[in-house]
């Protein structure tokens, strides 16, 4: 069996920076341990899987530890190579996905993604959380994943977290943040860490800006945030909350194509 894999560099304008996301488009479904298999051997945060059913297009995404219920980078990605190579003449992509329905729209040279807001529950700042990040937060909110709010931007830049502590932690992603500095065009700046999905630190998180903006946006109190990822790759994000929901715009670029030789599954 041969399968198209496409790799797309996402949040970024420029290959080797943003995050890496392998995309496949199948046929039809190959079974998970497959795909898990295929997951592991790229080796990235994310490969995703997609397949034209019944007119509509239904994305899966997996890491190296498991299938994860929403990412970001990655549906920029599929939604990029769909565009230019499979419906160039449309002007979005609907995807059918473990968080629902999830629009992917052009919007000049970036991709706006329509994703759910996570709701954040303040939590307190404990020592755990702080001997895992190395530098006390001042506030700490749970969702799917941990948010944790740093004093600045250096703490967030420097940071050198203990990922085995981190995997004590509660959620399953831990997320840090900031104000971005001043004269800075962004207005925030974040790392992320999945440990637990076998993920150090993942480079540029979509869906944990589904945690970040919607804090950002209450705490300054504007719909409209422009987000800087502070991983060594770095990504840029252009986001806008618009009630329980959060729009995610970026560019992405394309790194290579290849074909995979599957045997018999």
């Amino acid at each position: 069996m041969k399968i198209k894999q496409y790799v797309v560099d996402a949040f970024t304008d420029t290959v080797f920076h943003g995050n890496q996301a392998a995309v496949c488009v199948l046929e039809q479904w190959l079974s998970d341990d497959v795909m898990m298999a295929m997951t592991r051997e790229n080796n990235f945060s994310e490969t995703a899987f997609v397949v034209r059913e019944n007119g509509q297009f239904h994305l899966r995404w997996f890491t190296p530890g498991g299938e994860i219920d929403l990412c970001g980078h990655a549906t920029l990605a599929t939604a990029y190579v769909l565009l230019r190579f499979f419906v160039p003449e449309a002007n979005k992509v609907v995807f059918e996905t473990m968080s629902g329905e999830l629009t992917v729209t052009r919007d000049g040279e970036r991709l706006a993604m329509d994703f759910p807001a996570y709701e954040l529950r303040k939590v307190d700042v404990t020592k755990a959380m702080t001997e895992a990040i190395g530098v006390e937060p001042i506030e700490a909110y749970m969702a799917r994943d941990l948010l944790c709010v740093l004093p600045d931007a250096k703490d967030v830049r420097e940071a050198k977290p203990d990922l085995e502590r981190v995997k004590l932690l509660d959620g399953l992603l831990l997320h840090i943040t900031s104000a971005g500095e001043k004269d800075s065009p962004y207005d925030c700046v974040s790392r992320s860490f999945a440990p637990k999905l076998d993920v150090d630190e993942d480079p540029v998180c979509g869906s944990g800006h589904c945690h970040i903006v919607p804090y950002w946006a209450k705490k300054l109190g504007k719909d409209t945030i422009t987000a800087y990822q502070a991983s060594a790759r770095g990504g840029s994000l252009y986001c806008t909350m618009h009630g329980a929901r959060v729009t995610l715009a970026g560019q992405a670029v394309l790194y290579s194509v290849a074909e995979i030789e599957l045997p018999m599954v």
